[in-house]
């Protein structure tokens, strides 16, 4: 290996340097630091001279090009400036109202005029939806878990009209999300955030991963993505190659090399942990899942995104959203495909010491007394874990960043649950639109299904104290009905 530069930084994002806090080169990008080799992809791209750790290149133009083809996907429909000229282009009325000022109807609909550009637009959504008795009945029966072909027989509509309205319902949703959203992001004093994520179609082997982070307490998910497009198509090369743009692109030929056989039947926490790490290091590219499949399908349709650049364009959405200047704590499962992720772009925010971040493994009862704690490092890398068990429940803490590393002030509040029970539930409520045989090659018409229940679970669905996740935060009052929903 020689030494070479690292892949050029575009618009002030440089995203390759040592993962390695305790490295003196943490969040330095000069390339005389690293050794940099481009000749055989099945070697580590960049070595670290001062740690030995091995961070994945990541090509920085293509990670803004996913950053904005997500961001686009959740701003689709919504009220806002469409002249591409403006720099108002693409901020909402819900986010930005100031750009913006009321300038009479059409027809039922407010118009908008932009005070930058005085263009007009007309929000879509202001007017009252003609179709919701349907659109409430079909969402009814799409929770109850009907089949599409079953739904479609007792609304008496056709496939085509049913996808028709399963979008038209999930525009309407993100604008109703939109506004309770940044209610919160404008009202809340600091965040403590969970992100999880898992196959979107569990049983259909094609790649495609649902991240989504949200309060860690409440439940409300305020961000989720798949690495998947419907409207792309499959330029990349069967290698990843960060120096080429576009490399984010899974090639269609693509085979995963995993030879890590899964084991069950781990008895104690300390065995989980360590047998993640080692999943994660039979990885070709560490931060990379994709890796971990023994067989691999190709959607029929649009292109796979690599894992990684869809995880960094997520936390570059999540972070943009909430304020710099406001406390966050993010706790996350133990797999660098999201750690290495968050520490990048929390970058900024590790530096100004307003970010906690760290690995969450099991659960704790709150009314368990923390008695004893054991400090293990674990893994290649050597991380610090804290860990506590008794006869009923076993947890697990690597703090990551920050500067509040008590390991009893974590134990006690720290958790991913409320994240990945709200994708486990997903998955019970519409596991027959999920693995219906003709749809396990075809994500894209899960999608929409996606912000549909985003919405339902923030705004309508009661946990076990009768409250909704948007009144735990103080964002509404009452449940939100599916009537409601769709008006």
């Amino acid at each position: 290996m020689s030494a070479g530069d690292l892949p050029q930084a575009v618009e002030g994002l440089q995203l390759n340097f040592c993962k390695t806090l305790a490295c003196d080169n943490f969040g330095l990008s000069d390339a005389h630091r690293y050794i940099v080799q481009q000749t055989n992809p099945k070697r580590p791209a960049m070595v670290c001279r001062e740690c030995g750790a091995f961070p994945p290149l990541l090509n920085n133009q293509d990670v803004l090009e996913e950053f904005q083809r997500i961001k686009a996907d959740q701003n689709a429909d919504l009220p806002g400036c469409r002249n591409k000229a403006c720099e108002n282009f693409g901020l909402t009325i819900h986010t930005h109202k100031h750009l913006y000022h009321a300038f009479g109807y059409s027809g039922e609909r407010q118009r908008y005029r932009c005070k930058c550009c005085q263009s007009t637009f007309v929000d879509k959504w202001s007017s009252s939806n003609r179709k919701l008795a349907l659109q409430e009945s079909l969402l009814g029966l799409l929770f109850t878990g009907y089949s599409v072909r079953e739904i479609c027989r007792k609304l008496h509509i056709n496939p085509k009209s049913f996808y028709d309205h399963i979008e038209h319902i999930a525009s309407r949703c993100r604008s109703k999300l939109a506004m309770f959203d940044q209610r919160w992001l404008n009202h809340a004093s600091k965040f403590e955030l969970g992100s999880f994520f898992v196959p979107l179609q569990p049983k259909s082997n094609n790649g495609v991963y649902w991240l989504a982070s949200g309060d860690a307490h409440s439940g409300y998910i305020l961000f989720q993505n798949v690495n998947y497009s419907l409207t792309d198509s499959p330029e990349g090369e069967l290698e990843h190659n960060p120096f080429r743009s576009p490399t984010r692109y899974v090639a269609l030929n693509y085979q995963p090399e995993s030879s890590m056989p899964e084991r069950s039947n781990l008895s104690t926490i300390r065995e989980q942990i360590d047998n993640q790490y080692r999943a994660i290091l039979a990885r070709n590219n560490v931060e990379d899942p994709l890796s971990n499949l023994t067989s691999f399908h190709y959607p029929s349709k649009g292109a796979l995104i690599r894992p990684p650049y869809a995880s960094y364009a997520h936390y570059l959405q999540l972070f943009s959203l909430c304020s710099e200047d406001k406390p966050l704590a993010l706790y996350l499962p133990q797999d660098p495909f999201l750690r290495s992720a968050a520490l990048t772009i929390g970058l900024p925010r590790i530096q100004a010491k307003n970010l906690d971040l760290m690995y969450v493994v099991g659960q704790w009862g709150n009314e368990s007394p923390l008695e004893k704690v054991d400090i293990i490092h674990m893994g290649w890398w050597r991380d610090r874990w804290a860990i506590a068990e008794n006869h009923q429940y076993a947890k697990g803490i690597c703090y990551l960043a920050g500067e509040q590393s008590s390991p009893k002030l974590w134990l006690q509040n720290a958790s991913t649950d409320a994240i990945s029970t709200y994708q486990e539930r997903f998955h019970l409520l519409f596991e027959s639109f999920v693995n219906e045989p003709r749809r396990k090659l075809r994500p894209a018409g899960l999608l929409p299904v996606l912000d549909i229940y985003r919405a339902w679970h923030n705004l309508c669905y009661q946990k076990r104290d009768g409250l909704t996740a948007a009144q735990s935060l103080g964002l509404a009052n009452a449940p939100i009905s599916l009537k409601q929903l769709l008006s």
